[in-house]
């Protein structure tokens, strides 16, 4: 048996942060806010994990009122995603997700993601697939504001 789910996160680019995507730390002039450390791309991939087994979002999980989480690392948040997924019996099948920012170019740092986010998923990393895109100078992300990330998960019964 198969589960898609899909998931999508927002964060704000500010002066003073780092920018961490999937679980790599990116040399930037800005950093991405939020009460963990706001991996725009880790948060939605564990939305589409979690949204695949009706089994809620990262909020539910990990809400930004417990004091525990602020500054957290999000690849450790995601392994306890997979550990809820397992234990609800499901692994991951394959997921794709897509990173929306018009700077810094993200290509040199995606197999580094892909890496990061198999190993914490317990996957191949032919099972996971990154992309990056700008939005061609509009909207927020276009005007460099914040940083959004699509993705969607596979789950399959174990």
């Amino acid at each position: 048996m198969f589960r898609i789910g899909h998931g999508y996160d927002v964060h704000k680019l500010v002066e003073g942060r780092k920018l961490i995507l999937g679980g790599v730390d990116i040399p930037h002039t800005t950093g991405l806010l939020g009460h963990s450390d706001a991996d725009v791309l880790a948060h939605a991939i564990m939305d589409a994990m979690l949204g695949a087994l009706a089994l809620g979002d990262i909020g539910h999980l990990f809400p930004d009122t417990a004091e525990e989480y602020a500054g957290a690392d999000s690849m450790k948040l995601m392994a306890e995603v997979v550990r809820v997924c397992r234990e609800n019996g499901y692994r991951i099948g394959n997921i794709d997700a897509t990173v929306i920012a018009q700077a810094p170019k993200l290509a040199p740092h995606i197999i580094t993601m892909r890496e990061n986010i198999a190993k914490v998923c317990g996957c191949d990393v032919s099972q996971i697939s990154v992309k990056a895109t700008t939005e061609e100078h509009l909207g927020f992300t276009g005007e460099k504001l914040g940083m959004s990330a699509h993705a969607v998960a596979l789950m399959v019964k174990i």
